[in-house]
């Protein structure tokens, strides 16, 4: 009956992720745990399990999944990029680099319990990563909601994304080396990440001496046309990448730092937007869709252990660093929680961790790792988003001074 139910399958998934957004905007909660849950729900490992019917059960249905998954990575880490201010990278390097510093201290709860439970470093290093990265999607909105987008709150929360990004690039590209059978040795992953890096600098360059290059690109009084130019540059730089062994998401990244410099900012902010909401959310539901929520059972002591011991330790890494730089108590605890939630790039890692190949396709990475950082996800960023949401009510109790 459901043999050639493609169509019906993309609808009822988007449909979900509609709802799903509906009352993610209702509760003020951000929509990536729904969409998780949705695609788990929908896909193989829930109503799967019970009927013969499921959200990628057609071949067509699930190949359109898999690259709206993909494209969703690109466009997440693009807007990451089209962010990315290489202006205010210059003017607050010095407190970049001094919160920055303190916030890589936050890979060692990851990677001290991710080696103890399985004495493995490839293991630790990607729970590590898991747990290091806060997520830029979900606090920018929340500050947003909550109307903190203005204060010296903010900017510290912001500064230290800015740092968390840099490192991302260069972890993302290693992992990518390592996982995805490129080369496993140091020759290979030094090759790899220096390929990133001399890409990188290249569209920096490039954006600063010739930016004129990258406005003519997108030079067009045709809206239509600018879209077109601009996802087609994207996806073909990306593709590019992908042939040269380089990670497609992190091409898509300096091509938003390249973007980000043109007099084109605010349009492809406005035009692509609905890009990423739509590829991401397809993303998100695509982790969802690969998880199998029976292994949550196995990972339940690992996940409570994280959660108190990551949560304390980025909650005081960013209260200290926060009062470093002179906020008040109220300002650092502000500091402090927002920075717990994690969200897109611990799944991007999740992601990469199920499609290893080679000496790494292991159970502890191919199922545990995305197991843990699905339900790790869960947790935190609904955590996160509650604490900035009732920080008036915590500070009220614990006597915070503020200003």
């Amino acid at each position: 009956m459901f043999e050639n139910a493609a169509l019906f399958e993309l609808g009822l998934m988007i449909s979900a992720l509609a709802i799903g957004a509906a009352i993610a905007s209702r509760l003020k909660e951000s929509d990536i745990p729904l969409f998780i849950l949705l695609g788990i729900l929908l896909g193989p490992y829930g109503i799967g399990r019970i009927w013969d019917f499921h959200i990628g059960n057609a071949d067509a249905a699930e190949q359109f999944i898999e690259i709206g998954a993909e494209l969703g990575i690109i466009f997440l880490l693009f807007f990451m990029g089209l962010s990315f201010s290489l202006k205010k990278l210059r003017r607050h390097k010095g407190t970049i680099a001094v919160v920055g510093t303190m916030d890589l201290l936050n890979f060692a709860p990851g990677m001290l319990v991710g080696y103890f439970f399985f004495q493995d470093i490839m293991v630790a290093f990607l729970m590590g990563g898991v747990v290091y990265i806060s997520s830029s999607a979900v606090i920018s909105k929340s500050l947003m909601d909550l109307g903190w987008e203005s204060t010296p709150e903010a900017d510290q929360m912001l500064e230290r994304l800015v740092f968390e990004d840099i490192v991302i690039v260069i972890y993302l590209s290693v992992i990518s080396t390592v996982l995805l059978g490129e080369g496993t040795d140091l020759v290979s992953i030094g090759t790899n990440v220096g390929l990133a890096m001399v890409f990188m600098i290249l569209f920096i360059l490039v954006t600063y001496l010739k930016p004129e290059i990258f406005d003519s690109i997108l030079n067009t009084d045709s809206n239509e046309g600018f879209v077109l130019r601009a996802v087609g540059f994207i996806s073909v730089v990306a593709g590019i990448a992908l042939v040269l062994g380089l990670s497609e998401a992190i091409a898509a990244f300096f091509v938003g730092i390249a973007f980000g410099g043109t007099k084109h900012l605010a349009k492809l902010q406005k035009f692509l937007y609905s890009f990423r909401y739509l590829f991401g959310g397809i993303f998100f539901f695509w982790i969802g869709m690969r998880t199998d929520p029976f292994l949550f059972r196995g990972v339940a002591t690992i996940l409570l252990i994280t959660i108190i011991a990551s949560g304390l330790y980025k909650f005081f890494t960013a209260y200290y660093g926060a009062k470093f730089f002179k906020l008040d108590q109220l300002g650092s605890a502000k500091v402090g929680v927002g920075m717990i939630t994690r969200g897109e790039f611990s799944l991007i890692i999740a992601a990469l961790s199920a499609e290893a190949v080679g000496r790494y396709a292991i159970p502890e990475i191919t199922e545990t790792i995305p197991a843990f950082a699905v339900s790790y996800v869960l947790v935190m960023s609904i955590l996160g988003t509650l604490l900035m949401q009732h920080m008036d009510k915590i500070s009220s109790i614990l006597k915070l001074k503020g200003k």
